[in-house]
């Protein structure tokens, strides 16, 4: 019977943290580390940012659905992240929560207008 109770309460545990996974976009940008970067290159997997620290690799494999994930060189994005870079060159950000862009890049440059 002591099995059966201590299952049962594991399951509620494990099925309560699979639900707290959908943080909001809010929630997001107000509690998580971020770093916010230039474009310099994009690919289908992942930015390469850059910024007075340095480049860094980002991946577009990102958590909350409603982040932007297409961008153009040039653009300015705040990248919401776990907290952890891997040091390597050009640097890393695998864990993705979200990706905002902060400022578009000059797009006037190429109009006929």
């Amino acid at each position: 019977m002591k099995k059966l109770i201590a299952l049962v309460l594991a399951l509620v545990c494990v099925l309560g943290m699979v639900g707290c996974n959908n943080r909001s976009m809010n929630y997001i940008v107000s509690n998580e580390p971020s770093i916010t970067g230039i474009i310099k290159e994009t690919n289908d997997n992942s930015i390469l940012i850059e910024n007075e620290d340095g480049e860094y690799w980002v991946s577009l494999n990102v958590e909350n659905k409603d982040s932007m994930t297409n961008f153009s060189v040039g653009d300015e994005v705040v990248v919401y992240y776990d907290g952890n870079i891997a040091e390597s060159y050009p640097m890393q950000i695998n864990t993705v929560y979200a990706i905002t862009l902060k400022t578009p890049a000059d797009r006037t440059e190429n109009d006929n207008s």
